[in-house]
């Protein structure tokens, strides 16, 4: 009876802590969380455990209420280039900001139409006028921009379609206000003030006080308090670390500044070890640096390897780019690499990526591929591989006897 007791205890301990990991890892790639997720059960159920793992290896805060749960992931590299939503660049964020302006101020049901119009009126201020900003839905592509940041927001769970759809609005938008050309939403009050991770709200600074460059903004939206002792610093310095090893590709230590790369050389291996513990994800460390890769490639924004032409493409593209000959080469050798590649795998690729020309969009979709996961640097025309890169070089085939039945296995 006790043994079985001792193994019914070790299944529930074994079941508990992945139970824990599974949520962990749903947390780090929804940190926005409503119940509409398949994991959102299993993050309330270990609430208590994952507040607390967050706080004391990231500093993150952790919020989980009925409604929604919501970790407030804060890069620990403000000014990352390749961070943000796809297909989002300036003026499309604009408009996620007015569209979360509209609608913390609405009823709880809005259409897309008021929605539009509401907005409208926000885009007319004299502040965003003189930067440059227009925006009137009169063109079919501004209202395709519309229903873009709707969609968005539909993912995140910040709205609720309840009837009606967005294609309508987009092809006849100017036709009048039947319910064919309009959607009706529900707006989920929780999951809207849980979209800003900023450590203070933008709208909290005396006009005068206000940072005036886009990069003060960003620091002082992100900055947090680091108490003036020893201890204050040490862990400060854990907190930025500990995020860009669970939020980043890899870690360089050329990247880092000295007393970050002090404490870095000095604790990578225990950090590596907590971390992957908690994660599942495995500690790939090289002399330039320290990477935590996830075998099952679900922790990552860009999955490499993957499906698809492109990726596939960016798979030939790092093996050419990790050859001896290219400590450094430009946009233009990796077309002519890729046009060269078409003649061996373009049967494998979908139409348009086997015509003549197309090597320069591929070209440059592998490159953004390569350095949103760090694995080559741009300036310029300029290709630079970095370290990490190696892990997809190919050596050279290596021929070797067949075994007898004596000598093992093929995998010795």
């Amino acid at each position: 009876m006790t043994t079985d007791s001792t193994a019914i205890g070790l299944q529930q301990a074994l079941h508990q802590r992945e139970e824990f990991t599974t949520a962990l890892r749903a947390l780090l790639m929804a940190p926005l969380m409503t119940p509409a997720h398949a994991e959102f059960a299993t993050v309330r159920r270990h609430a208590d455990a994952l507040r607390e793992w967050f706080v004391r290896e990231t500093g993150w805060p952790l919020h989980i209420e009925r409604d929604a749960a919501r970790l407030y992931k804060r890069p620990a590299d403000v000014s990352d280039a390749s961070r943000g939503l796809p297909s989002y660049e300036r003026r499309r964020y604009v408009l996620l900001c007015l569209a979360c302006a509209v609608l913390e101020r609405a009823d709880p049901q809005i259409t897309l139409r008021v929605l539009g119009d509401r907005l409208l009126t926000l885009a007319a201020d004299p502040a965003l006028a003189a930067l440059g900003f227009s925006f009137t839905l009169q063109a079919q592509h501004e209202r395709r921009e519309l229903v873009a940041v709707c969609r968005t927001l539909l993912e995140l769970g910040v709205l609720h379609r309840v009837a009606g759809d967005e294609e309508g609005f987009v092809h006849g938008g100017g036709e009048g206000s039947d319910g064919l050309h309009d959607a009706l939403y529900d707006v989920q009050r929780r999951v809207l003030a849980g979209v800003l991770a900023a450590s203070r709200g933008p709208s909290t600074w005396p006009a005068d006080e206000a940072p005036a460059t886009l990069e003060a903004r960003l620091a002082a939206l992100g900055a947090e308090p680091v108490p003036d002792s020893d201890e204050g610093r040490r862990t400060a310095l854990r907190h930025h670390l500990a995020r860009r090893l669970l939020d980043d590709p890899v870690i360089y230590l050329d990247r880092l500044d000295a007393d970050q790369r002090a404490y870095f050389m000095n604790q990578r291996g225990t950090m590596a070890t907590r971390l992957c513990d908690a994660t599942g994800l495995v500690a790939e460390q090289r002399s330039e640096g320290l990477a935590l890769t996830d075998e099952d490639g679900e922790l990552t924004d860009v999955a490499m390897p993957a499906e698809g032409t492109e990726a596939h493409v960016t798979l030939l593209v790092a093996e050419f780019l990790t050859a001896p000959t290219n400590g450094g080469t430009n946009t233009d050798d990796v077309a002519a690499f890729i046009a060269d590649a078409r003649q061996r795998f373009g049967k494998f690729w979908r139409k348009s990526a086997r015509e003549a020309g197309s090597e320069h969009e591929l070209a440059a979709i592998a490159l953004d591929r390569l350095q949103r996961l760090q694995l080559v640097e741009r300036a310029g025309t300029g290709v630079l591989p970095l370290p990490a890169l190696a892990r997809f070089a190919v050596g050279e085939t290596e021929l070797r006897p067949a075994p007898s039945a004596s000598t093992g296995t093929l995998f010795d």
